[in-house]
Formats: C-alpha cells, sequence, structure tokens
C-alpha cells in the first residue's frame, strides 16, 4: 500500500514529532509499504545531518519560513507550509492514506485535500492544540477559532493517534466523535541508551531537554538554581532546545545574577544522548492548575533510556512515571510547582546520586519500555485495519 506522511518538522530536527514519525515511517516502510514523507528543508546547520538517500522511504522537502529561533512556528510560518502541501496533495500521487501531523491549520488544508481526493487522512494527536493555545495569552478569540478547526479536523480523520489515555479523555471531552486509538509514546532508544558506566560530570549538571513553552513553566528550574548555587557555586543548569519562553528564561537568569546558566540550540540526538548521561540530572514540568496538566513530557523517556536521574514539577500522568522504581530507587523526584521545593531535590540529586551499576539497569530498563518502536507497529496496524489492508 501507499502512504503519505505530512508533518512541519521532521529529522533531522530532533525533537518528540520527528522521531515518532520517524519511527512510524521506518515501520511501515519495513513492512512492505510505500511511504512519501511531505515535510520541510532541515536548517541550515542540520542539513547535512538529513541521511534522505539512506532511509527506507522516500522524504521530498521544500522551503518553509521560520521564526527568529529558527522553527516552524506561528501563523505565517504554519501557512508557508500547509498550502505548498495542500497543492502537492491535491496535484500529486494518490495514497490509501495520508498520516497528518499538527498543528490543526496543517490538518484543516489536509482534511480538505484528503476529501477532494477521496483518501483516508490519519490524524497523530500527541495533545491537544486548543488547551494550548489558551496558556499562551492569546486573544480568546483565537482560542475559539483554533478550537473551532482543531475539532472540525478531528472529526474529519478517520482515525485519531492518542499518544495516552488522558489525551484520549480529553479528546472525548471536547466533542472528538472519530474512532481513537490509544497507542502511547516513547523515544528511539538508540540515541540514549548507555553502552557502559557513563563519564558523570564533575561539576553538578542539570539539562533541560526540548521545548521549554508556557506550559512547561520551566522558570521554576532557574529559580531554583538561586538556592542550589548557594550550596553549590559550580552547579549549572543548561537548555538545550528551543520554545517560546527560551528569552524570558535567559532574562530571568540575567536579573537574578545566575552563574553557568546555559541556553543551547538543539542537538542531533546522538549528541543529546550522550550529554544527557554525564548530567546529574534531568529536568521536566508541566505547570499544575491549568488544562493542560494530562500532558507528557517525552523528554523524560528519554532522559530514562540515557539512565539519568529525573526531576519533575508539576502533575499529571508523569508523577507515576518518575516514582515508578527501577534498580532499587525511584526513577527520579516529584516536586510542586516551587522553586523551593525543585531546589530540595536538586541538591538531594547533587548529594545521593545513583551508582554507575543503578544508572545501567535504568537505561537498560527503558531499552524495554520507552522504546518508539514499539508504537510505530501499533500504529501501523491500526493504519492498516482502518483502509482495510
Amino acid at each position: 500500500m501507499r502512504f503519505k506522511i505530512a508533518s512541519r518538522i521532521f529529522e533531522p530536527e530532533p525533537s518528540a514529532a520527528s522521531f515518532r514519525l520517524g519511527a512510524l515511517a521506518s515501520e511501515l516502510a519495513n513492512a512492505g509499504h510505500a511511504v512519501t514523507v511531505l515535510t520541510v528543508r532541515p536548517p541550515t546547520d542540520l542539513a547535512e545531518l538529513s541521511a534522505d538517500d539512506e532511509r527506507p522511504y522516500r522524504v521530498h522537502r521544500f522551503p518553509v519560513l521560520r521564526d527568529r529561533s529558527g522553527y516552524v512556528r506561528g501563523y505565517l510560518p504554519y501557512l508557508s507550509f500547509d498550502l505548498p502541501l495542500f497543492f502537492r496533495v491535491l496535484f500529486g500521487r494518490s495514497a490509501d492514506a495520508i498520516v497528518v501531523e499538527p498543528p490543526p491549520t496543517t490538518g484543516f488544508f489536509m482534511r480538505i485535500a484528503a476529501r477532494l481526493r477521496r483518501m483516508p487522512y490519519v490524524y497523530y494527536a500527541a495533545d491537544v492544540w486548543s488547551d494550548a493555545t489558551k496558556l499562551t495569552g492569546a486573544p480568546s478569540f483565537v482560542v475559539r477559532m483554533v478550537s473551532a478547526i482543531e475539532r472540525w479536523v478531528l472529526n474529519g480523520a478517520d482515525l485519531v493517534l492518542a499518544t495516552s489515555s488522558e489525551v484520549e479523555q480529553r479528546h472525548e471531552e471536547i466533542g472528538v466523535r472519530s474512532p481513537v486509538a490509544m497507542v502511547g509514546n516513547g523515544v528511539d532508544v538508540s540515541a540514549f541508551s548507555l553502552e557502559g558506566p557513563p563519564a558523570v560530570q564533575s561539576d553538578p549538571l542539570f539539562i533541560y531537554g526540548g521545548t521549554a513553552a508556557e506550559w512547561h513553566g520551566a522558570e521554576v528550574f532557574v529559580r531554583a538554581m538561586g538556592i542550589v548555587q548557594r550550596r553549590y557555586p559550580s552547579a549549572r543548569l543548561r537548555f538545550i532546545g528551543g520554545g517560546s519562553q527560551k528569552e524570558q528564561l535567559s532574562e530571568l537568569a540575567n536579573r537574578m545574577r545566575l552563574r553557568h546558566v546555559e541556553f543551547m540550540d538543539p542537538l542531533p540526538p546522538e549528541q543529546f544522548g550522550e550529554l544527557l548521561a554525564s548530567a546529574t540530572a534531568s529536568l521536566a514540568s508541566v505547570r499544575q492548575g491549568t488544562a493542560y496538566e494530562y500532558a507528557f513530557p517525552t523528554k523524560l523517556y528519554g532522559s530514562a533510556a540515557a539512565g539519568v536521574p529525573l526531576i519533575f514539577a508539576g502533575g499529571g500522568p508523569a508523577v507515576d512515571f518518575v516514582r515508578t522504581e527501577v534498580a532499587g530507587r525511584p526513577l527520579g523526584h516529584v516536586c510542586g510547582f516551587s522553586h523551593e521545593e525543585v531546589a530540595e531535590a536538586m541538591i538531594h540529586a547533587i548529594e545521593s546520586p545513583p551508582s554507575a551499576k543503578q544508572r545501567v539497569q535504568v537505561s537498560r530498563w527503558g531499552q524495554r519500555n520507552v522504546d518508539l518502536a514499539g508504537v510505530a507497529e501499533r500504529i501501523r496496524r491500526e493504519i492498516e485495519r482502518t483502509v482495510g489492508a
């Protein structure tokens, strides 16, 4: 069968969406299907890592507008991808189904194109965008518009893929009537798994990897460093990735006159995994008391696969994951959304680190439990069932 995947982000750009879509494309291709990925040209510094000729599927890339930080984010960048994509699908070769990655604007154009071409489409809903929009401070009419578009896109899909039972439940609450399959989530563990005892940094190092957006509330870690550095002046906090809060976090660190708080661009998965494995702890958060609290930060999966202790601030489904006991201790610490409590967890991570053996055991547990390969296989079966393969 022939399948297409449409996404504004794809490998080699490091992101949760890139990893899971890459795993899905490989799974479909290895099962004997013809797969074409319709996506964007990567940033210049990542272009040489594309390796499209080595993939078991086709990748068609085209230019796109990016914001100041290099991301395809915002209405004009979205449209710069969505409009050419619409015509490529409308006039391109037909497919038995097309898998569509958010944002809802992409889903809007893909619902129209798919119906005109009489192709089924599958919507990969890792979260609910209208809930996230509410937390950005967007005007109420924008929130209503995004909600209406998203609901229309979801209800037009032949199948909706939910990454957790919480996302599945939220779809039901907002009135989604299309079939929903809860397929789970994970990471490409090959980029994070330890092959031997890690070389842990001599100075304490805390890493926040991935997107830092309003609903994450990552400023709690910057504020916590003010306390941590009074006891451990050499302690470092490193943000690796982008997100709408990156500039505000940097400004906060400057106002607090903190040392050793760094902001880095995204790294290729292998480089990031190696650095992550050397950290004192990995940091993640979801702001409490919001409609988005059901979200699960996928960065926790990669951190577990790298064997690094976790510190999570917030609530929701991540709490049980972080409290999971492996090698005789929990994967990490769960904190309320208080910088004093977070600082206490960071100091504990410095003073009571796991042994090298325990880190390796956690990494092996991650290989068995958070691998995207199993997720991709479940999705393939759901898609084949939907299109009657």
